[in-house]
């Protein structure tokens, strides 16, 4: 009992896909802001595979995962107060296949579903206000710094009698402050954010495990993300990312496992590549530059956006 308590409280890195893979995301540009009334629909699809590590005491060995996630988001901007705001809101879909040995017997499992969707409000602090396009093709980027706030919603599919879920069953916050500085076609990024998680009160519960209800709480997670980028021309860009994100230790019924503080850092690249006058690509590929605990993964990212700006496509 004691032995499947320590596992259970370490698979919530596994368990709860959508903190674990918004947490290696990398979001190069997140703060450049957009006129006023502009508009984007995504649809983006997101390839993670790569080992699990797990604390050294857990009888897991062997363990990786792939997982696929089919995400479309809509993005809005406006104006806030006079200054440059957006919101942007999505609901992926995922599909992931896992497996390693537990205690000599290999396991495996496939789970697909509805993820935890998830809205973020982003404003701008300094440098831009908000503009209709005659005032904003003037504009010259210079010094922005901005806020967001990402809330994660407890949408995903989630089944209390299994110890792996796509859904978390617990809410998500993210504030976020962002920093963008443009010296010609040079863009430096940075970005510091802290996550906060509402206690999961039905965590693997009501099975021949545990007759009863368990809850997971988990410590806030800070994260650090940087980017600088080069402009070839007008919206075709590249980027280098690096992150570096600390601390998420779990409890379980109030019994905290400090071997599941996380201490990880991934880099990648991103390029966007303009295809009409609306349309756009952007294709971006990371991978884990230290993991102390949780997914070791590899990510592939393939994104194709249709923009406009106004109340009707064009």
């Amino acid at each position: 009992m004691r032995l499947l308590a320590k596992v259970a409280s370490s698979m919530v890195l596994v368990a709860c896909w959508a903190q674990v893979l918004c947490a290696q995301s990398l979001a190069p540009r997140a703060y450049v802001i957009t006129p006023v009334g502009s508009n984007a629909v995504n649809l983006t699809w997101n390839f993670y595979t790569g080992g699990i590590l797990f604390d050294s005491t857990i009888p897991i060995t062997g363990a990786s995962g792939t997982i696929n996630v089919f995400n479309p988001t809509y993005y809005h901007g406006f104006s806030f107060l006079g200054r440059s705001a957006n919101v942007l809101g999505g609901l992926p879909y995922s599909l992931g296949n896992f497996k390693g040995t537990v205690v000599d017997h290999q396991e495996q499992l496939y789970r697909s579903g509805l993820s935890d969707g998830f809205i973020r409000m982003s404003v701008n602090l300094k440098g831009g206000p908000a503009m209709k396009v005659p005032q904003f093709t003037k504009w010259k980027q210079k010094t922005l710094l901005g806020v967001s706030l990402l809330v994660e919603t407890p949408t995903g599919q989630y089944d209390p009698t299994k110890l792996i879920n796509i859904g978390s069953n617990r809410w998500a916050f993210k504030p976020e402050f962002g920093y963008s500085e443009r010296w010609g076609k040079w863009v430096l990024d940075g970005y510091c954010a802290v996550w906060f998680f509402t206690t999961n009160t039905d965590f693997f519960s009501r099975n021949k495990y545990y007759p009863g209800t368990n809850a997971q709480s988990q410590e806030p997670i800070g994260a650090f993300e940087g980017h600088l980028s080069y402009d070839f021309k007008l919206r075709l860009w590249a980027s280098l990312d690096g992150n570096f994100w600390f601390g998420g230790k779990t409890s379980l019924n109030g019994v905290q496992n400090p071997n599941t503080l996380q201490r990880n850092s991934r880099v990648g690249a991103t390029v966007s590549v303009p295809i009409s006058k609306h349309q756009s690509l952007k294709c971006s590929y990371a991978n884990g530059a230290y993991i102390r605990f949780g997914g070791d993964y590899q990510a592939l990212s393939f994104s194709w956006q249709y923009s406009w700006v106004g109340t009707h496509l064009r």
